[in-house]
């Protein structure tokens, strides 16, 4: 069963983190420039919160398209839903279509070690498909002959 941990040592550990007082004007620059859809919200060490493109698409609609100097903390999410490194693949499945989560922190204990975003979550599962096919075939090109099934 494929676990979180695997996906995060494929992903790598680059992630994108900004404080809960910087204006959402710099969130909104350094998610564009790096072109990510997330910005894990860090104070003192600890997780505090997401911004999403969701958030501040919503923050950007209420105020008439005016970033001004609205900070993070603001208009992120204060309590985004989060796994654990050992969470399994389909449970983080599950989680992001109930939750309509596109990305999700994976903490151990309180100490984060990535996000894992819905691209990240197909892209493992086309890969176990791939491998699953891959090792399939292999098997039934070396099915032995006497004990082949009659067809």
């Amino acid at each position: 069963m494929l676990k979180v941990s695997e996906i995060l040592r494929v992903k790598g550990d680059i992630l994108f983190t900004a404080h809960p007082d910087a204006p959402v004007q710099q969130a909104v620059i350094t998610m564009s420039e790096n072109d990510v859809g997330s910005l894990v919200i860090m104070e003192s060490g600890q997780l505090v919160g997401l911004l999403t493109f969701r958030e501040v698409i919503r923050y950007l609609h209420t105020s008439g398209g005016e970033i001004g100097s609205t900070t993070i903390r603001s208009i992120m999410d204060d309590a985004p839903v989060s796994v654990t490194p050992n969470t399994s693949v389909e449970e983080v499945q599950r989680i992001m279509l109930e939750m309509r989560a596109r990305y999700v922190p994976v903490l151990d204990g309180p100490t984060l070690l990535g996000v894992i975003s819905f691209y990240d979550m197909a892209q493992a599962l086309a890969k176990a498909d791939k491998f699953e096919n891959k090792m399939l075939k292999a098997y039934i090109r070396a099915w032995p002959n006497d004990s082949a099934p009659n067809a």
